[in-house]
């Protein structure tokens, strides 16, 4: 695919995140906890207005995150990362099949980032489905 228009020169490129959508999905508590604020500033300007161009900024800004958290995932939970995506992209994405490699990875990127996976609505004082003993959605 070739775009037919492409961006004036005047606006700096930034490269794609560069990862599958397993890799993405799997890290996607991760990156929304590390990059919560430039998130939140993104569509904040997204509502301000419909032109794209006048957030480009802010979506560089939500990339470049994106690939500093990679980078730190790659370095310091490599190994438990890929196991655990690797076997949700074998398991149709589905979480449940894969909460074991989960949880090695979620234990590693609090060891070593101090990270916690945080699953919004879950209701107070009750454990996270990725934490129950047999995590199955009824």
């Amino acid at each position: 695919y070739v775009e037919p228009k492409p961006l004036s020169p005047s606006i700096p490129e930034v490269k794609e995140v560069g990862a599958t959508s397993a890799a993405l999905e799997t890290a996607s508590f991760f990156l929304g906890a590390h990059c919560k604020d430039v998130n939140e500033d993104f569509m904040l300007c997204k509502s301000e207005s419909a032109d794209p161009k006048h957030c480009l900024k802010e979506g560089r800004r939500v990339t470049r995150c994106a690939q500093d958290m990679i980078r730190k995932l790659k370095a310091n939970c490599e190994t438990e990362w890929r196991t655990y995506y690797e076997a949700y992209d074998w398991n149709n994405h589905m979480f449940q099949s894969v909460r074991k490699e989960e949880k090695a990875f979620s234990e590693c990127v609090f060891a070593k980032l101090g990270l916690e996976k945080v699953v919004t609505g879950t209701p107070e004082g009750a454990t996270p489905i990725h934490l129950r003993p047999n995590p199955m959605l009824k």
